[in-house]
């Protein structure tokens, strides 16, 4: 029996989904006093070399308000060839071409580890099937979609000049002075996969939707202009660019927004235009910047086969079995409005439905879903039951062909009065914090700041009284288990982040940070909340270290990756060894390897991460070293640095709490009488 670390890493792996919970309380008043809603992180196009595309339709459950897919929970009777759907329990027959098979002879479909498989549709609008073509004869080879478009000039020089001879001027009238309106690609491509990419070097200062006057000596709005409701022009301009995003997004197109400027270029406004759409949105300094260039590159990266690295037009239905219903989804989506027996009444995120529109999808897109439970605490389900969910996602493939890609999970139920062990044990607390996270984005988008971080406060305070062991009003005594003892650091992170705090970040920068909090994968999203630090001594090996201050040694070289940065930090005594030249000296080369080693991994880091994130390298008593203080944990602050009896670390000029601090005060909360 593999352990929960594993078979979490397994289900990662093979289905792209993480669960909050890996065993689930069979009924909805337990599962409200979990406090950490059942959810899951899910990457539709996760990559997976090993999961060929099948070449057949996908066997559908008969009933109307179901439409599952077969899956290999569902039972099979290979004698009547009848298969009972594992959501809604009917009966079908297989069609004619699975006559043959047997419990020795299975599609795919029915293999424990085709859970997720992917099919190509076969017969779509203008397409017909091999066999259909075949009866007909032998056909010309069909010709490329691009050869309707593009063609070489040799070939149709004559036809060229004769078409452009004939045109006439557009019939529509025209302001003079004004140019012609147009919406080509909603005309001539709907429900079709597009890619609309707008490179912005500037503020709108005209039309509906400007965010700034052209008055130079009027500056665009900030924080403060937001919070006095001082900014005349930004709820005209987002509702402007909102009703675009719906149009965009329900013809399946996609908007890239590509912003290089030195000042803010109206972000805050345009941010639902690659929100709703699956767009990409990046955010640089100039147009001419290597950052800016590579990451545009990246765009474009193509897989083994040759095809882009995205997808279109993309549709996400859930389904469940009876017992647990959607809540919503949260991430770059648009609802569908499709109301079914799995939808819940109680909205989360985008809700009220079951089906979700992405425009544009990568193999890195991941959508946080909530789900509720809705079994009664008098109705028990039977001893080993288990829940299932189906996400059936429909999506154009970079090659044109349309596809199916269907991925099927179950987890256990459990009775939290009697086995509440067993869900504890089950608790993804990487999963769950950025889930929550993601909760907490989502209301900071319409709610105050400290509004929020209260809120989060409380479930934070909630879970340690479920899940902690201890004695009622003795702090000392607290204990969290393995499963939850990095839970509280990620929420301590968390507050700390541009994604919660906008001091110091303009409005455009926070929606820039939380568009790419909420569209990638764990891992990613994980890095965002807590980066990563790794010191570089002669002492040894590369390894990770904790993001303290402590860790701020004088003969150390610091790595931090923050997704958006990667920084290199000498200490002070690395630095004045560099200054000095030491690493060109013949026998000072260990030194010299010292210094290359951080900057080796930090380009192996930059070469494979989209956006491509800015580099910075520092040293002790530089600038750029605020990037640097400002994330580490302050463990020793200028209030506190005399107390330790001895330098261990580097010294924040911080009002900020610690995390011992905070962690202190956490335990005090959770055992109080009072709370």
């Amino acid at each position: 029996m593999a352990t929960f670390p594993e078979y979490i890493a397994q289900n990662e792996e093979r289905d792209g989904v993480r669960f909050s919970w890996n065993v689930w309380p069979s009924s909805r008043l337990e599962a409200t006093r979990m406090v950490v809603p059942v959810a899951a992180l899910f990457t539709p196009l996760r990559e997976r070399p090993d999961l060929p595309p099948i070449q057949y339709e996908p066997v559908l459950c008969s009933r109307a308000t179901c439409r599952a897919v077969l899956n290999p929970l569902c039972q099979v009777d290979y004698r009547a060839k009848l298969w009972a759907c594992n959501f809604c329990y009917q009966r079908n027959q297989f069609p004619p071409s699975y006559a043959g098979i047997s419990e020795v002879n299975q599609p795919a479909e029915l293999l424990p580890q085709f859970s997720t498989i992917e099919y190509v549709v076969q017969e779509m609008l203008g397409l017909t099937k091999p066999s259909a073509t075949q009866a007909r004869g032998p056909q010309t080879a069909p010709q490329p979609l691009s050869n309707r478009f593009l063609q070489p000039v040799q070939k149709i020089d004559m036809n060229l000049t004769d078409l452009l001879g004939e045109l006439q001027r557009d019939p529509w009238p025209v302001t003079q002075g004004k140019r012609p309106l147009r919406s080509g690609v909603e005309c001539t491509f709907p429900n079709t996969g597009a890619r609309i990419m707008t490179f912005i070097g500037g503020p709108a200062t005209q039309g509906p939707g400007m965010v700034v006057g052209d008055e130079l000596k009027i500056p665009i709005r900030s924080w403060h202009d937001l919070e006095k409701d001082n900014a005349k022009f930004m709820k005209k301009a987002t509702k402007h660019y909102e009703s675009l995003a719906n149009r965009a997004s329900t013809n399946g197109h996609i908007i890239d927004i590509y912003a290089c400027a030195l000042d803010q270029t109206g972000l805050l406004e345009m941010k639902c235009c690659a929100n709703y759409t699956g767009g990409y949105m990046v955010m640089a300094d100039s147009f001419n910047t290597s950052l800016f260039k590579q990451t545009f590159q990246r765009v474009f990266t193509k897989e083994v086969q040759g095809s882009f690295k995205m997808a279109f037009a993309a549709t996400l239905e859930v389904k469940t079995s009876r017992e647990i219903k959607v809540s919503g989804a949260i991430g770059p989506c648009v609802s569908l409005s499709a109301k079914g027996p799995c939808v819940s009444e109680n909205e989360i995120g985008t809700g009220g439905t079951c089906q979700w529109k992405i425009c544009g999808l990568d193999p890195t897109t991941t959508l946080a879903l909530y789900f509720e439970v809705v079994n009664q605490h008098n109705a028990p389900i039977p001893q080993g039951g288990r829940g299932a969910i189906q996400f059936v996602t429909q999506y154009q493939h970079s090659s044109g062909q349309r596809r199916i890609r269907v991925t099927t999970t179950a987890r256990n139920w459990a009775d939290a009065q009697t086995q509440i062990q067993s869900i504890a044990a089950s608790f993804d607390q990487e999963a769950a914090a950025i889930l929550m996270a993601r909760l907490a984005v989502y209301r900071a988008e319409t709610e105050e700041g400290p509004d929020v971080l209260r809120w989060l406060d409380r479930q934070l305070i909630r879970l340690c009284q479920k899940f902690g062991d201890y004695h009622k009003d003795d702090p000392n005594s607290f204990r969290f288990s393995e499963t939850f003892s990095l839970y509280p650091q990620f929420m301590f992170h968390l507050r700390r982040s541009p994604f919660l705090q906008v001091f110091n970040n303009s409005p455009d920068e926070s929606s820039y940070y939380r568009h790419q909090f909420n569209r990638q994968d764990l891992t990613q999203a994980l890095i965002m909340i807590q980066p990563v630090l790794y010191a570089y001594s002669f002492n040894g090996p590369p390894e990770p270290v904790l993001l303290d201050s402590s860790s701020i040694l004088p003969d150390r070289i610091l790595l931090m990756d923050t997704f958006f940065q990667i920084l290199i930090y000498h200490g002070e005594t690395v630095a004045q060894w560099r200054k000095a030249g030491y690493q060109e000296m013949p026998e000072y080369e260990n030194f010299r390897h010292l210094l290359q080693a951080p900057v080796d991994d930090a380009q192996e880091l930059l070469h494979t991460r989209f956006p491509m994130p800015r580099y910075i390298d520092t040293e002790h008593g530089g600038s750029q070293a605020r990037f640097l203080l400002s994330k580490v944990n302050p463990s020793q602050t200028h209030n506190n640095m005399y107390a330790w009896g001895q330098e261990s670390g580097a010294p924040i000029l911080t009002d900020d709490v610690s995390l011992q601090v905070f962690m202190d005060h956490l335990k005090k909360l959770a055992v109080s009488s009072a709370a």
